[in-house]
């Protein structure tokens, strides 16, 4: 082993302690390296340094579902494909097509295969066909799926090792302290074939939380990226990121196990021979948006959130005398990250209690 891959699985190691501390840390990482690169494919011999020249002030991306431009005629991702390159070469050079996965409900994101494209769009054929075109960002929805997709099936069937990838809490449990994003009950009860179980839905009784405190759950979502960046992504959305770890008694959004976890996955891609961005979409206060970059370590991009209100505001006004001041008093981000700065999102202006 050469002193650059010791500092790899030292780093590695080390992260894998601070998630799972119970477990057996080395036999895990090297798991872990097996999901992202299985055989077959490679990884950088050294880390990529940060630097903030994967983005410019000429980067810019469209935002758009996969079936904004249907004909009755052609499958969406086609008609995509052809308005981008007839109408946005020059204009963009990035595209997030919002989740294009088969789903059962929110507009795509309660998923139900993270394999495959919804065939009512096209397949994944039509996704690489247009990441070969422009930088592609897609949805990681790694906080939960379905409660009709396969996984949720297995695990009510009790099938391994779905029977344990989805998080289960006790209604006696001290909940007093969750944040939630949503006015629905956080369990949900539900039967199996196991008795009945209450499950933990943060957004919607159709979208499950996954268990991220079994490591069998970030290895499965490890080798959905891996699959998603062979696909041409290159932009990783990471859905609902900061409630990803639960533990009853706190408020349950950015423990630190979910900062380490995004740690990890950043880790990962600064080895990737791919050059992947990570993006988190952390619809919070300012300062604990900005956590989300970490020291350097974590994020590459955090959206910024204040912007469009602030910029309709303005518009509406005929005055920037508040957008001024609040961008004046924003702090730069550090060397290898950068705010994504944007005009509207698919979840319109969000508005805190």
């Amino acid at each position: 082993m050469t002193t650059k891959d010791h500092l790899f699985q030292a780093r590695l190691t080390e992260l894998v302690s601070r998630i799972y501390p119970d477990g057996a840390p080395d036999l895990l990482a090297e798991r872990i390296t097996a999901a992202f690169w299985p055989e077959g494919t490679h990884r950088r011999k050294r880390a990529r340094a940060p630097s903030n020249r994967l983005w410019s002030e000429r980067d810019a991306v469209l935002i758009t579902y996969g079936d904004s431009i249907r004909d009755g005629q052609h499958k969406p991702l086609d008609l995509l494909e052809d308005f981008l390159t007839r109408h946005m070469r020059g204009v963009v050079n990035g595209v997030h097509i919002l989740p294009f996965f088969p789903f059962s409900s929110d507009d795509g994101f309660a998923v139900t295969d993270y394999r495959a494209v919804n065939p009512q769009l096209g397949d994944w054929v039509d996704i690489e066909r247009i990441a070969a075109q422009f930088h592609l960002m897609s949805d990681l929805v790694l906080n939960h799926v379905s409660s009709q997709g396969p996984w949720f099936t297995a695990y009510r069937q009790g099938q391994a090792p779905y029977d344990r990838f989805f998080y289960e809490a006790d209604p006696a449990d001290d909940l007093s302290q969750v944040v939630r994003p949503r006015t629905t009950p956080v369990l949900q009860r539900i039967e199996t074939r196991q008795g009945d179980r209450h499950v933990w839905c943060t957004f919607s009784h159709d979208q499950v939380d996954l268990d991220f405190s079994n490591p069998e759950v970030l290895l499965e979502i490890l080798r959905i990226i891996r699959l998603h960046i062979d696909k041409g992504v290159r932009i990783l959305r990471l859905d609902a990121v900061a409630f990803i770890w639960k533990e009853p008694g706190t408020s349950c959004i950015h423990l630190p196990q979910t900062h380490a976890i995004v740690q990890l996955l950043r880790l990962l891609c600064d080895y990737a021979v791919e050059t992947v961005v990570l993006l988190t979409e952390t619809n919070v206060p300012r300062t604990e948006n900005l956590s989300y970059f970490g020291n350097g370590n974590e994020a590459h991009a955090v959206y910024n959130f204040p912007l469009p209100p602030l910029i309709l505001h303005a518009m509406q006004s005929g005055t920037a005398r508040y957008l001024h001041r609040w961008q004046s008093a924003m702090p730069p981000a550090q060397l290898g990250c950068t705010y994504l700065n944007f005009t509207a999102s698919h979840d319109g202006i969000g508005m805190r209690p």
